[in-house]
């Protein structure tokens, strides 16, 4: 199959402006959140109607017990493989120096590549977004016990935005859990129904920020005053669950999570799908793209 690559000219109007003034704004999103209907794929109305107001979903047992194992097997192959320490898509974990994070996982990994190819994953993505979908970014996530680091709140589509070109909000995210989440060990926390407001950000990205942001991103996270009214207005979910289960979130809400003290450790496997008619364009508010590896120019449909 031929690949799809492009290097689209930016849009003159942008309608999500961050990185670009000294004072935080709170915008209104101008973009739909459902794109697809109840016969495009498995979700059934009520839980995209749920989906539309809260922004994410959580699905038990995605995947069978058995799957969680063959993944976890393949995870720790992964973290013990010494060629990979010194690649520039593993992100090793600053206090503990064990690995936080490999990305582009589903060209690393045929086990993962079948997994972003499986229609429970995929399938859904489309119905979600209304049409084909191309990998923006994959990954694989540790948390490990006893001093597994935080990720401070944020909205992916704001980074997507600002350092990837990425023009409307019409991607989602799909995280697998391969342990078992608790609200103690770090799990994933939404304010639900924050996808429908956009956090304008303060700061310049810097030359190569995604070095230093893969390990502790400052830039393009939201102030205090501006995280403070959407945790009034919308409070806070924590997403525990299983092993197995899933959660579906839009590019737009804010999360984050907390660091894992306990000796539960916690990881999971986390695909971006793009719509192929929301590709990337050049960066909103950087100086020069990231790697592909982080955000892929790559938009071949998923098949």
């Amino acid at each position: 199959m031929s690949t799809l690559t492009t290097d689209f000219e930016q849009p003159t109007m942008d309608d999500y402006p961050t990185r670009k003034d000294s004072t935080p704004a709170l915008l209104y999103r101008r973009d739909p959140v459902v794109w697809g209907e109840r016969d495009d794929g498995p979700i059934d109305q009520k839980s995209l109607d749920r989906y539309d107001d809260a922004g994410y979903l959580q699905f038990e047992s995605l995947i069978s017990a058995d799957e969680v194992q063959v993944y976890r097997d393949e995870l720790r192959r992964l973290s013990e493989e010494p060629q990979l320490r010194s690649d520039e898509r593993v992100v090793v974990e600053p206090s503990l120096d064990e690995v936080r994070s490999v990305f582009e996982v589903h060209k690393i990994s045929d086990v993962f590549a079948d997994l972003v190819r499986d229609p429970r994953v995929v399938g859904r993505a489309r119905q979600i977004l209304g049409s084909d979908v191309y990998v923006h970014q994959s990954r694989v996530n540790y948390k490990p016990g006893f001093g597994g680091g935080d990720f401070f709140w944020h909205s992916d589509f704001e980074t997507w935005h600002a350092e990837d070109g990425m023009p409307r909000m019409r991607a989602v995210s799909i995280s697998i859990a391969l342990t078992d989440n608790y609200v103690h060990n770090g799990a994933l926390m939404i304010m639900p129904g924050s996808h429908r407001t956009f956090v304008s950000c303060t700061g310049q990205t810097p030359e190569d920020h995604y070095r230093e942001s893969l390990r502790k991103q400052e830039i393009g996270t939201p102030d205090q005053s501006s995280l403070s009214i959407l945790a009034e207005k919308h409070g806070i979910d924590v997403l525990t669950g299983a092993a197995g289960g899933a959660t579906m979130f839009d590019s737009n809400c804010m999360h984050g999570s907390g660091g894992n003290i306990t000796p539960f450790p916690r990881s999971n496997i986390f695909v971006v799908f793009n719509s192929v008619h929301n590709a990337c364009t050049k960066p909103y508010a950087a100086p020069g793209r990231r790697p592909a590896f982080i955000a892929a120019r790559d938009f071949t449909p998923v098949r």
